[in-house]
């Protein structure tokens, strides 16, 4: 074979090995996304930084120090990320780990339905719930907070969770694809001192959610009835049917804009 043709092969072979590296971490980043592992992983990258520096202005200390924590970071990593390696374990053996960990397209729209059947029904007898809908940014944290399910998504199982006094109803439901992942689950509230003080535990804890990760939240008021939905640490106040179907359509299917009334975290009318 001539010297250019294996030339161009080796540059060929290059190039896809650099595509599915980046690939690879790309995905490794969003599995990890929305948990206490990004912020290890940002120590880490301060770290590695720190050795680097300490090598360009020759602190032999400091990179003593830091060629220590290199030797023995290996070890510490998969002490540390156990968690995310076994999750990313289990979802390559199920075939999982390539996929899109967000609703798909044809099980959006029965979803939508599902979730805009149960909101409504609980709103009008004023049953409290807190519905959390996992799209790019992993909820895998906050699943372990609650009690695992794995059930097809169903309106009527969504009003059952949420009825008072029954185990399950306190905390949220985190919804992932057409599959409810887990109930009685703890999200973050928001620290944000904007938010009005009208809005309760349940709305802190759907605009928490959303300033920390890509995920949709429903939220049903026990107190007024009114059905809210949180996204990228918005708020969007008192839906009826029609505008939240709409708005969860819009997200989940990138189909026409939702024609509602929006209002950020500090209660303010956006348009």
């Amino acid at each position: 074979m001539p010297v250019g043709e294996l030339n161009l092969l080796q540059y060929i072979g290059d190039i896809v090995d650099i595509l599915l590296v980046t690939f690879v971490i790309y995905k490794l980043t969003m599995l990890i996304r929305g948990t206490k592992a990004i912020q290890l992983l940002k120590g880490i990258t301060v770290i590695i930084a720190i050795w680097f520096l300490s090598i360009v202005f020759q602190l032999k200390t400091l990179q003593w120090m830091m060629n220590q924590a290199i030797n023995f970071g290996l070890l510490a990593i998969i002490i540390i990320f156990q968690p995310e390696l076994r999750r990313a374990l289990e979802q390559l053996g199920r075939g999982r780990f390539f996929s899109r960990s967000n609703f798909e397209e044809e099980d959006a729209s029965q979803s939508i339905e599902a979730i805009v059947k149960a909101a409504s029904y609980m709103g009008k007898r004023r049953i409290g719930a807190l519905i959390s809908i996992e799209r790019e940014t992993g909820l895998n944290d906050y699943v372990e907070t609650g009690i695992p399910l794995h059930s097809n998504l169903t309106s009527e199982l969504l009003i059952n969770i949420f009825i008072p006094n029954t185990p399950l109803h306190d905390g949220a439901v985190i919804l992932s694809q057409n599959q409810i992942y887990a109930a009685a689950c703890y999200l973050p509230l928001s620290e944000s001192p904007f938010i009005s003080k009208e809005l309760g535990t349940r709305h802190r804890a759907a605009l928490g959610i959303s300033e920390v990760t890509d995920s949709l939240t429903v939220v049903v008021s026990e107190e007024t009835g009114g059905i809210s939905l949180t996204k990228n640490g918005e708020l969007h106040r008192n839906l009826d049917e029609e505008a939240l179907k709409a708005l969860l359509t819009k997200e989940l299917q990138t189909s026409a804009p939702a024609s509602s009334t929006r209002w950020n975290w500090r209660g303010k009318k956006n348009g």
